[in-house]
């Protein structure tokens, strides 16, 4: 079966790349009954993939059910997985079949793997290795030919070396993985899937489906989706039943998404652009720059002190008087050990000496905005307005550079 006839009969939207290569590998990997591990944030669709490799096995016609150990009590997900006796804990008043039992020669899909407690991940590994298991207050071994899927939106490998996941259990069930992309990994299929969505609902409500506008369209592409595919239908349906106007333009649609949800430095304000963690990490290190910079003038600045303590006169015959009564205080009072400096003294002096002890507090600014403009500001002349070579020098993407010019107003 190709690809086009599975995306239908399915229901998937999409061409992306990533989007096929998980597709060919469920497909596959189908035939056979290997254990599969499907990897992908929540809201990516990974429950569909389980019920395509299901739908195209040799089981297809045996029970299929999807389990969520995420939401089964740690004290419960034993019984529920491999039933127990009668007595066999409080509340058990009668022998009851697990999963295990009851989808014999079909298909288990158990969804968020990773919450999984350690003694029921025992217990698993028992059934994948040997296909046997044992019901809760029990001793007799019972078998089992269940294929199981299992999918997980964290990384189990993080797990097992923290003691959270067993490491076997992890190799044993990694035996073919799936990573379904998400939503912001496949922006071209997101003014699909909105189309999608919406044509559904004006179907389903008889009324006139939802048209977004090109700059629409884009606000939506660059989102960034933290709910996926499951946020867009939302969205989608959102706006189908509140929008008076059916033809949304890019300022009505911000006014459905979370503006949380747009990624910036954590002290700036303002500015809707949206930023990949990899832009993120690039204004990240143009912190660190800033910083490190300020920190390079402190220091300088320090030094100039400590060369005027120990000789004054390199100041000159104008500035020594200066500065050699405040140098003197600071070295009695902190044994040569020059203060932090939080502001720089200015001297004002216009040629006459009766001014020179006129001096006046300049307060410098310690804003990370206004360092990051002024950094931006130096870059763009440095490079004589070329944003690309700009960029480069800052370590941000010229996207990114873009937006910066609009949000601090910097003209070129």
């Amino acid at each position: 079966m190709d690809l086009q006839s599975i995306k239908n009969r399915f229901g998937i939207i999409g061409n992306a790349p990533a989007l096929n290569h998980a597709l060919n590998i469920a497909t596959q990997v189908a035939n056979t009954d290997l254990s599969v591990l499907i990897n992908g944030e929540s809201g990516v669709g990974k429950e569909v993939f389980s019920q395509i490799i299901h739908a195209l096995s040799a089981r297809k016609h045996n029970p299929f059910i999807a389990v969520n150990c995420g939401a089964i009590p740690e004290g419960t997900i034993d019984s529920e997985l491999f039933g127990h006796e009668k007595g066999s804990f409080t509340g058990a008043l009668d022998s009851r079949k697990g999963y295990f039992e009851t989808v014999n020669g079909g298909t288990i899909f158990l969804d968020e793997i990773g919450e999984m407690p350690l003694g029921t991940q025992a217990r698993l590994l028992r059934v994948l290795e040997a296909g046997e298991y044992i019901r809760v207050g029990s001793s007799k071994v019972q078998k089992t030919d269940v294929r199981v899927i299992a999918a997980t939106n964290k990384e189990l490998i993080e797990f097992t070396q923290t003691g959270r996941f067993r490491e076997d259990l992890y190799y044993r069930l990694n035996t073919v993985p799936i990573r379904v992309p998400s939503l912001r990994d496949r922006k071209e299929d997101i003014p699909l899937l909105f189309r999608k969505f919406s044509a559904d609902f004006a179907d389903k409500y008889k009324a006139p489906p939802v048209q977004l506008d090109e700059e629409a369209k884009n606000v939506l592409i660059n989102y960034t989706w933290p709910g996926n595919v499951r946020e867009l239908k939302n969205i989608a349906e959102q706006i189908s039943v509140l929008s008076q106007n059916k033809n949304i333009n890019a300022a009505q649609l911000r006014g459905f998404l979370p503006e949380h949800n747009y990624s910036r430095l954590p002290v700036l304000s303002g500015g809707a652009g949206v930023v990949s963690q990899t832009e993120f990490a690039n204004e990240r290190e143009i912190l660190y720059k800033l910083f490190f910079d300020m920190k390079k003038d402190v220091n300088e600045l320090k030094k100039m002190f400590f060369d005027l303590l120990q000789n004054p006169n390199i100041a000159g015959n104008h500035h020594a008087p200066v500065f050699a009564d405040e140098l003197k205080e600071y070295s009695s009072n902190n044994g040569n050990t020059l203060p932090a400096v939080a502001s720089q003294s200015v001297i004002l002096h216009h040629g006459n000496t009766d001014d020179i002890h006129h001096h006046e507090d300049v307060e410098e600014s310690l804003s990370i905005m206004d360092k990051e403009k002024e950094l931006i500001i130096k870059a763009l002349k440095k490079h004589k307005g070329k944003r690309k070579d700009a960029s480069l020098d800052l370590g941000i993407s010229e996207r990114t550079l873009y937006r910066k010019l609009k949000e601090y107003d910097i003209e070129e």
